[in-house]
């Protein structure tokens, strides 16, 4: 019997491979319990689709990445935050902060899991790069400046 695997399995092959077991254990364990589907040439073709539209789709999430990154350069976020006694902040800059201000001033969504600062926190006024964690290996950089309320 031809199985095509659907999930990866521990000492038979990994996801995609057709492979030929014998008619119970394809069957039973590995049809039966999820891991893999009868090859039949619909079945076959089927995969081929999806696997071809999950590549389209990886490639258009980069080219999306990528155009997301060549915004972010070319951007200086401006941050206005309460100054203290000695010219500090009066608080800090969180990386929440960052993702809100860019989500309403120029309309670029970034989860704030995904803003990498040097410390947990940017706590005097002045000219900050930070990176930008998109996803796929592709680090954008932000330029921010958080200057003083008066």
């Amino acid at each position: 019997m031809k199985v095509l695997l659907i999930k990866d399995v521990k000492s038979l092959g990994k996801t995609g491979e057709i492979k030929e077991v014998k008619e119970g254990y394809g069957r039973n364990f590995l049809i039966g319990k999820g891991y893999a589907k009868h090859a039949t040439s619909e079945v076959i073709q089927q995969w081929e689709k999806e696997q071809a539209q999950i590549l389209k789709d990886k490639e258009e999430e980069l080219v999306r990445l990528k155009e997301i990154e060549k915004d972010l350069s070319k951007i200086k976020l401006n941050i206005k935050k309460k100054l203290g006694a000695n010219g500090s902040l009066y608080g800090a800059v969180t990386k929440d902060e960052i993702a809100q201000e860019l989500l309403s001033q120029y309309k670029i969504e970034v989860d704030k899991k995904s803003v990498e600062l040097e410390k947990n926190a940017i706590k005097s006024a002045g000219d900050f790069e930070i990176s930008i964690k998109l996803g796929h290996g592709i680090h954008a950089k932000l330029n921010i400046e958080i200057t003083g309320l008066e």
